[in-house]
């Protein structure tokens, strides 16, 4: 199977977890072992925010607080490969064509974001599409999608399955927008939604929720 992980820097980056990034990696090594292709994307969580503030505070423009926002996300995205070793592909790519080459290559893919304006869950979809992937896992800081923000909204409820379209309408529903700590951004909804790919939607903190979802057991939220 040719899965895409999506770990949200919330996860693993706000702070930076160490115990957590491995038994992240004990997880993708046993995922390549059972045979499939793996994609990695990383989040630069709370970190990747505040550089984009050192990068405010000195008067850069929006776009380079993007960079290095990606910067972050990309150094977070080294440490899973260089503690991967063999079994990861060792250079972190940094375009879909990049990505292309080397999926080829049939090791453990891990990358952080790609370009300004463009979040790492647009990333993550993209890289979906571009690896014509089975299935898109994202690991975030909540236990799937909720009928309303689960932090704010005590009475909120998990949703167990979800169209495309149901995620669209349920995010105008709550006036969700681009910037807000949103749990996919409507432009990785639209990517998804085109290419049709199944996601499912797991708490992160506990990376066997990430084998389940791959296994087919019922966990999260699914889309599809």
């Amino acid at each position: 199977m040719h899965v895409v992980i999506r770990i949200g820097g919330s996860v693993v980056a706000s702070p930076v977890n160490t115990k957590l990034i491995s038994e992240y990696i004990d997880l993708l090594e046993r995922l390549q072992e059972l045979g499939h292709k793996i994609v990695v994307v990383i989040g630069g969580g709370s970190l990747a925010r505040e550089f984009i503030q050192y990068a405010r505070g000195i008067g850069l423009k929006e776009v380079e607080q993007d960079e290095a926002a990606i910067s972050v996300s990309r150094l977070i995205a080294q440490l899973f490969m260089l503690k991967l070793s063999d079994t990861g592909i060792g250079m972190i790519p940094t375009s879909l064509e990049d990505l292309r080459r080397k999926v080829e290559r049939g090791k453990i893919i891990v990358m952080g974001g790609l370009k300004p304006g463009m979040t790492t869950d647009t990333v993550a979809a993209m890289a979906a599409e571009q690896i014509k992937a089975d299935l898109l896992v994202k690991a975030t800081d909540q236990e799937g999608i909720y009928t309303s923000d689960p932090r704010t909204n005590k009475n909120a409820k998990r949703i167990d399955k979800l169209s495309f379209d149901d995620l669209t309408r349920l995010f105008e529903h709550n006036k969700h927008r681009a910037g807000m700590h949103q749990i996919i951004d409507p432009e990785a909804v639209r990517i998804l939604r085109t290419g049709r790919t199944r996601t499912i939607v797991v708490s992160g903190f506990k990376p066997e929720n990430v084998l389940l979802a791959i296994e087919g057991k019922e966990i999260g939220t699914v889309i599809e």
